[in-house]
């Protein structure tokens, strides 16, 4: 079964710092799997231009819309730089705004960007929990990027993509209801 609509497609970009070089690599990444699975163009959510709104009551309407179009995502990346061996307190709470299972039926794929190789396993140890928690699917290993990387992403997310093709196909290729077990039934007939 594939998907009648193209999948949406979004960059979620915790750098405290707006118009990132980590926002630069989540919107490429995501524009690459948007292109490769089918996708439409990424729409991309920069939380340090929300910063201030994070902690405000009530919320203001471009955090309430901020967390609606990630909550909606089809493919979700998940992008921050390393702060203090993990991700970013700004990422962090955003996220928290979410209650449980806020994430639900959206396919997440983290991306760390770091200025070291000793930070490769932040996105595995830190953010795909707290991913995972909120109901997100998360079917690939984080893509680890170091800050020389960035000049130019496309190798290095070409080998990630090597072996996160496949789950990232069978992720977002099938329809959010086929995980009813009705449809499961009709897909294996």
């Amino acid at each position: 079964m594939t998907r009648p609509d193209p999948a949406r497609t979004v960059a979620l970009v915790g750098n405290p710092r707006a118009g990132s070089r980590t926002l630069g690599a989540a919107v490429s990444l995501a524009a690459t799997l948007a292109e490769r699975l089918g996708g439409g163009g990424p729409t991309a959510v920069d939380l340090a231009s929300l910063a201030r709104g994070l902690h405000a009551q009530p919320r203001p309407a471009d955090l309430d819309a901020a967390l609606a179009a990630v909550a909606a995502a089809d493919l979700l990346v998940v992008a921050t730089p390393v702060h203090k061996a993990s991700f970013t307190g700004l990422l962090k709470s955003f996220l928290d705004l979410y209650g449980p299972d806020g994430l639900d039926g959206v396919t997440a794929v983290p991306l760390v960007v770091s200025a070291t190789p000793a930070h490769t396993l932040v996105g595995e140890v830190h953010l795909r929990p707290v991913l995972v928690e909120l109901g997100a699917s998360v079917p690939t290993r984080t893509l680890s990027v170091l800050d020389t990387d960035l000049a130019d992403l496309a190798p290095a997310v070409e080998r990630w993509w090597q072996r996160a093709e496949r789950p990232l196909r069978r992720a977002v290729t099938l329809p959010a209801a086929s995980t009813r077990s009705e449809d499961l039934l009709e897909v294996a007939r």
